[in-house]
C-alpha cells in the first residue's frame, strides 16, 4: 500500500508538461501560466456532437505538432459542462476557437473547419 500511494505521488510529482500537438483539456491554472509566460495559446470550444468540432480536432492537432508551433499549448473547452468558462471568454457557440499571445487576444473563428484558415489564425500568436 505504501508503494502504490509512493508511485502516485511520483507521477504526479512528475507527469510532464503537454507534448506538441496534444490537446489537454481546459485549466484555468495552466492558461495563466502561459498568458504569464507569453506563449502562443489556442482555446478551442467544442461538444461531442458537434460534427464541425469532430472536424477541427485532427487540422488543430497536426497544426499544433507542426515545427513552425513548438510551444503552442492547446486548451479544449466542453461547451455542454464549462458553462462558466465560455462567459468568461464570451464565447457563444461550440467550435470556436481564440488565439492568444500571452495574455493578449490576438484572434477568434467561429465554424472554420478549413486548414488554411485554421492556420492564419495560429500565426496571429506569434
Amino acid at each position: 500500500m505504501l508503494f502504490r500511494s509512493l508511485a502516485v505521488t511520483a507521477l504526479l510529482l512528475f507527469a510532464a508538461p503537454a507534448l506538441a500537438g496534444e490537446i489537454v483539456p481546459y485549466d484555468a491554472a495552466r492558461l495563466g501560466e502561459a498568458q504569464a509566460s507569453g506563449d502562443p495559446i489556442l482555446l478551442h470550444v467544442t461538444a461531442p456532437w458537434c460534427p464541425t468540432c469532430k472536424a477541427q480536432h485532427p487540422i488543430i492537432s497536426d497544426l499544433a505538432s507542426d515545427p513552425a508551433n513548438p510551444d503552442l499549448l492547446v486548451l479544449e473547452i466542453d461547451f455542454d459542462t464549462q458553462k462558466d468558462v465560455l462567459r468568461q471568454f464570451n464565447v457563444r457557440q461550440q467550435s470556436t476557437l481564440i488565439a492568444f499571445r500571452g495574455a493578449e487576444e490576438r484572434g477568434r473563428a467561429a465554424g472554420i473547419t478549413d486548414r488554411q484558415a485554421i492556420a492564419a489564425l495560429l500565426d496571429q500568436t506569434r
